[in-house]
């Protein structure tokens, strides 16, 4: 047998000699390569003529350590480089046993993929192969991953594993300033709430009357809108050019910021690229609970607030669930009455509530952190039926499932979708609920009211107040003036 790389064998290129039967298998081949052969009868009267001129390629190897992360309406896929690769093809589909009959993304020039669009919620399925010149080379091993969803502030669709350490991520422990810097070289001044986007953390700052945008891969913080220099006010502006007064709830649908301007009795809108502030509900300066269109409305003290996209619920400590629909800026008040405290699990303005002052939704349900009954209510949005998930009433530090557990003086709360997570300021821990069954249980912190890095409950948290996730790790603001994270 005679071999080379190039058409056009003849007896002076490589030969193999001695095959003794009529097949042979050429190994130790360059992947990726094309090689051609002849073959010709030996007896003892010499070398036959040669054979017609055959080729076959070898493939590319599969691609290695090929993995899939999911985001928001998005898989980003990454993989290791194949040697001699020209492109990659991506094969997907959202049932296991891809194959390269399934749907096929051609000409990726570079080793990883961002596979956008897609429908949070859904499973998607991948194989990935190296292409050159001969072709289209060995499928990879199959990887899935789930995007998921923005939802009530925080990034849904993936119940969070955690490790539950907890180091902090930005801000100057027990020092006040309004510093923009990086990671703990920043200060804060009273950070109350946090919201995300999945790429940067937005914080409500009480005390300096601002929103401060933090860039997760960076740790680094700059002032989004208000001014420290100003003070606070009611001034509808850009960035700096507003102001705030004591804001203490934000939440986001990735396009603009929600804030509950607690001081001014107003419900702000930030759009996130342009900083623009407007005041989209409330009459500054003046408490009240009257219904209405934007700012002929009153809040008495916006605390919470969470939204699913279209609408807005805003957590009043006068007892009450507000809503805003976004886009016309009409304010009721579905659960709850004004002035009026209680326990009672009921529908609508029948149910009862002892100030609340955190919210959240997973699109269906609201869950409500109710600070003066020590409770998790659950508020289904399409019947207005509320209930009680979780905490006995009582201000303890149990864990248990449903009303056998206790919460002190819960204050905000975020979820992933299939849990809740709790900041609770009277025992300065991080609790869990597991949403189907209502078992509660304490991530970290072990009661003492003092800033110590760790994990679980060796960690320590100062009053911890507003929490969110970005769909990997758990971001709390504390009253030591940090931003606290847990992975």
């Amino acid at each position: 047998m005679f071999w080379g790389t190039a058409s056009g064998i003849t007896s002076s290129n490589t030969a193999i000699t001695s095959i003794s039967t009529n097949s042979y298998t050429h190994t130790g081949r360059d992947n990726g390569t094309t090689y051609y052969y002849k073959v010709a009868a030996v007896n003892s009267a010499g070398t036959g003529t040669l054979s017609s001129e055959v080729s076959a390629s070898t493939p590319l190897p599969a691609p290695a350590n090929f993995t899939a992360t999911s985001g928001n309406a998005k898989n980003t896929l990454d993989w290791d480089n194949v040697t001699g690769a020209t492109s990659y093809t991506v094969y997907w589909d959202n049932a296991t046993g891809v194959s390269s009959s399934s749907t096929a993304i051609t000409s990726i020039s570079s080793d990883n993929y961002t596979h956008s669009s897609l429908t949070n919620g859904s499973i998607y399925y991948y194989k990935v192969a190296a292409v050159n010149s001969v072709g289209i080379g060995t499928l990879s091993s199959e990887v899935n991953a789930t995007p998921s969803a923005l939802m009530g502030g925080a990034i849904q669709g993936t119940a969070l594993s955690l490790s539950t350490v907890v180091t902090t991520f930005a801000g100057t422990i027990n020092s006040t300033g309004n510093t923009d810097a990086t990671g703990t070289s920043a200060k804060f001044n009273s950070p109350w709430a946090i919201t995300t986007d999945g790429t940067n953390l937005y914080v409500a700052e009480s005390d300096s009357h601002v929103i401060r945008k933090v860039v997760i891969s960076t740790g680094v913080v700059t002032i989004l809108a208000g001014s420290t220099s100003q003070g606070y006010g009611t001034t509808d502006g850009t960035g700096t050019s507003a102001m705030f007064k004591n804001p203490k709830a934000i939440t986001t649908d990735g396009t603009n910021l929600y804030v509950g301007d607690s001081g001014n009795k107003t419900i702000r809108k930030i759009v996130i690229s342009s900083g623009v502030v407007t005041t989209l509900a409330g009459t500054a300066g003046t408490y009240g609970s009257t219904d209405g269109t934007g700012t002929s409305t009153l809040f008495y003290y916006p605390i919470g607030i969470t939204t699913d996209g279209t609408n807005l619920y805003v957590a009043e400590s006068n007892h009450t669930i507000r809503k805003i629909v976004i886009s016309s800026g009409v304010v009721t008040t579905p659960f709850g009455v004004a002035g009026t405290s209680g326990t009672t699990d009921a529908t609508g303005t029948s149910a009862r509530f002892d100030t609340p002052y955190g919210i959240t939704t997973d699109g269906t349900n609201l869950y409500v952190a109710e600070y003066g009954n020590h409770t998790i209510r659950k508020i289904v949005i399409s019947s207005g039926v509320v209930t009680t998930l979780a905490g006995s009433g009582w201000c303890g530090t149990s864990d248990g499932t449903g009303t056998s557990a206790e919460f002190c003086r819960p204050e905000k709360l975020t979820t992933d979708g299939t849990n809740i997570y709790v900041s609770g300021t009277g025992r300065q821990t991080i609790r869990k609920i597991v949403i189907s069954s209502g078992v509660v249980t304490t991530l970290a912190g072990d009661g003492t009211a003092t800033h110590r890095d760790g994990t679980g409950t060796s960690a320590q948290f100062h009053t911890p107040r507003g929490i969110t996730t970005d769909g990997t790790n758990l971001y709390i603001v504390t009253s030591n003036h940090v931003i606290r994270k847990m992975e």
